[in-house]
Order: C-alpha cells, then structure tokens, then sequence
C-alpha cells in the first residue's frame, strides 16, 4: 500500500443540486472543484473510494516543466506557479518545496534528446541547464557512474501526493465544494440529449454539467453512454525507503531508477519507463490507436493476462443506474507492486550511490497509470452530449500539472478565458481520426 492520505470527512447529507458535479477524487478532480469554488459556483465531488486513494497518492510527487511534451509544457508552467502558491492559500503543507529536478546519464541517446528538448523549450521561456560531465559529477556528489552528462532544472519541485490532494480537497470544501466518498457514482442524468445531472449510489445530483476525472476508470464511464475514449492503464511500481542519506534535496533521475526525497528522510523510488499491461477488451478495442506508443514505449513494457480481461476498468461490463456498478466493486484500485521491480531499483541505486546500498524498503505499492494515445491528458467538453467534461488520460503526469488542470477544466466549464491553449487537450482528437502520432517528451 501507498503512505498513509491524510484523510478527508465526508459531507452527510448528497445535494439534489449543484451547479457541477465533478467525479473522482484524485488530483484532477479535486483541483477542479478547488478552482470552480473560487468561482463561485456550488460543486459537489463524488468518489467511489476515498480521496486521493488511487494514482493520486501513488505517483513519485515530482512537480516539473522540464521534459513534458511541448505540448503539455504551458499547462506544466502554469501549473508549477500555482504550487508555489497553494501552502500559503490553502493554510495547508501540500509538501510542495521548490527544489529542483536533476537528470543524469551514461547514456548518449538520453542525453541528445535532452538537450534537444531544452533547446526547443526556450520558445516557451522555459530555461533549464545542460551539464556537462564535470558539472553532472560535481551535483551527484558520492556517485560512482562516469556520467557524460545531464541536465538542471532548477525552477522545478517535489510535493507529497499523500498530502496535496487531501490539503486541496479541503481547501474545496472551506469553499463550499461538498465532498461524498464511497459514492460511486453510476452514470449521467440526460433530458433531450443534454446532462441532468448524476446518478449516484446514494441518489441523484442535478447539475447543468458533470466533470469526470476517473483517472484509468473514466473510458468505462464514457463506454456506458456510447461514448469512445481511447485509453490504456499501465501498472507501475514504486516504494518509498526508511530514512536514507540526503545525496539529493529534490529529485534525482538515473539510468534505471528516480528518486524524489520525501519529508520523512526517506526516498520514493521509481523505475521510468517500465510498468505492466495486461490483455483486456478496452486494450483490443484502442489497439490501433496505441500502435505507435506501443513502439515507442516497448523496451520498458511486460505484457500478460490476468483479471483486467475480465474484471476491473477496461472490460466491457453493463449495468443499470438502479443497480450496483463495477465502481462499487471496486472501490479502491490497489495492484501489487512488482517484485522484480522492486529489486532492480535497490540494485540500481546501490551501484549508483554506495552511501544508499542496503537501503530498506519502508512499503511498496502498485498503481494504474491512465494513458491517451499521444500521451497527454482530454481537459475538454465532449461536444457529442453537451454538458459532459473530462479531465483524463494524464499518463503518468497528473500529479504535477494537477493545479493548473483543475482550472484549465474549471475554466471551460464556466466559459471563462482559458489558462492556456486547451486545443491540444481537446476530447474531439481522440474520435475524429485526428492522426494522433506518438507521445513526446514524458
């Protein structure tokens, strides 16, 4: 299991009405009904589960700019602002400090990318350092690789996913946001042809618009109403360590193996670019549209059957809104971390830094990464049934670029001016035959 959330106090009472519903209590949701509170419309946040239980609480808390896909990079700018922000807006400690993120390599492909992106990053005022061996070797004090070089970002920053979604869910709530946990909710209200509302497990919601942000749920929320969204989960390890040596304040990439250092002296340890997906009827359906990530992605991905072909988010259940729904069954998604994994990390980790050698392994946890084709999230209205949003698909970098999100979708549905360009989040490339490519930068 991940660390211990923070936890959050449900409402007692469901509304009958509410300007808009948001579904989903990880980052996107919460950050969403946060920034549609401060524009004073009336928001309740329904969660199958509990706050911040699923892939919100279970990322490596890495809050940067630098290596998004250019694309995403505007939204990832602004969204680093406003965590500089929150702790002092909120009253709350997200964990949010400003320490920067620092990459390293032996690896000469890693390192021609990186420089390539930092220079195409300098379009967006986005100013990262490139190291060369010497200035590589001089930050990681104690490693033992020859490093050929990395790269600084010094703008950068981590924060603790158990406490962040939790500190801006309540901050939604001294808004006004009321917050339903273990309310699953069924499907969508729809009254010619437009949203009503939701049907909950614990009744129904009136609104003139509903966001769902059900992370690697939300294709199976939109399948029920006829509605395609490309989507594939992948299950990645982490673990954080019992207190360790400080041979870095932030973040720290390494061939194989990240490491975020945590509040408590310890690390959340990560391994980029490796994860399982399993075989199921979602992944056969979307397919052809994955085939280039697929390529792409393919050196870091194990592929098997298990329960996903007939069980979880990506089957092809049916159910009525007066019976329970496959959210109800599952309430919190909690995959097994990898073994193997596990162990390739603490090898990694020792051979880089001896002073971490032996380190002890505190907990360990899976966690469902929701992905588009193209590797950036859908923060858009769905034209197909007005009145229906989504925030989804973030593809592993939800955490980070949550803040600014939250109001990017907030901003559509009040049909304000937008925080940035939403086009390339649009939901209409995912079904209009859109030629969708390969993901860029992660």
């Amino acid at each position: 299991m991940p660390p211990s959330v923070q936890p959050v106090v449900s409402d007692e009472k469901l509304p009958s009405a509410a300007d808009v519903v948001v579904i989903g209590g990880g980052m996107a949701g919460t950050s969403a009904a946060y920034a549609l509170a401060k524009k004073g419309m009336s928001v309740a946040l329904v969660e199958k589960g509990r706050i911040a239980g699923e892939q919100t609480s279970r990322n490596w808390g890495w809050c940067r700019q630098q290596h998004r896909d250019l694309r995403e990079l505007p939204l990832a700018m602004k969204s680093l602002e406003l965590w500089g922000t929150l702790n002092k807006e909120l009253g709350v400690d997200t964990g949010f400090r400003r320490t920067g993120l620092l990459y390293v390599t032996t690896r000469k492909a890693d390192f021609e990318q990186w420089e390539a992106w930092t220079l195409r990053a300098r379009d967006f005022q986005m100013h990262s350092r490139i190291l060369s061996a010497s200035e590589a070797k001089a930050m990681t004090s104690g490693s033992v690789p020859d490093w050929i070089g990395g790269v600084h970002s010094p703008n950068d920053g981590r924060a603790e996913p158990a406490m962040a979604g939790p500190a801006i869910a309540e901050g939604a709530r001294r808004l006004g946001v009321t917050i339903h946990q273990d309310c699953a909710a069924r499907g969508l209200d729809i009254e010619a042809g437009k949203v009503a509302g939701v049907v909950t497990e614990k009744g129904r919601i009136k609104a003139r618009a509903v966001l769902c942000a059900g992370g690697a749920w939300s294709s199976l929320f939109c399948r029920h109403h006829g509605l395609r969204l490309p989507q594939a989960s992948v299950r990645a390890t982490s673990f954080a360590t019992t207190a360790a040596p400080a041979v870095t304040d932030g973040g720290l990439s390494m061939p194989d193996v990240t490491i975020r250092r945590r509040l408590d002296g310890g690390y959340t340890v990560g391994l980029g670019g490796r994860g399982l997906v399993e075989l199921s009827p979602q992944g056969l359906l979307y397919a052809r549209q994955f085939w280039p990530t697929f390529k792409k992605r393919r050196a870091g991905l194990t592929f098997g059957v298990g329960r996903s072909f007939f069980d979880g988010p990506e089957t092809f259940s049916r159910w009525s809104l007066d019976r329970a729904s496959p959210f109800e069954r599952h309430r919190t998604l909690d995959p097994a971390a990898d073994p193997a994994l596990m162990q390739l990390g603490l090898t990694r980790l020792g051979e880089h830094y001896p002073a971490l050698k032996g380190l002890t392994v505190a907990r360990s946890w899976g966690g469902m990464i929701d992905s588009t084709p193209d590797g950036i999230p859908v923060i858009s209205a769905v034209d197909p049934l007005p009145g229906l949003y989504l925030s989804t698909g973030y593809s592993g970098h939800g955490f980070g670029i949550g803040p600014a999100a939250g109001q990017l979708a907030a901003d559509l549905i009040a049909g304000d001016p937008p925080i940035v360009d939403p086009s390339p989040f649009r939901y209409s490339r995912m079904i209009d035959g859109t030629d969708l490519g390969e993901p860029g930068m992660m």
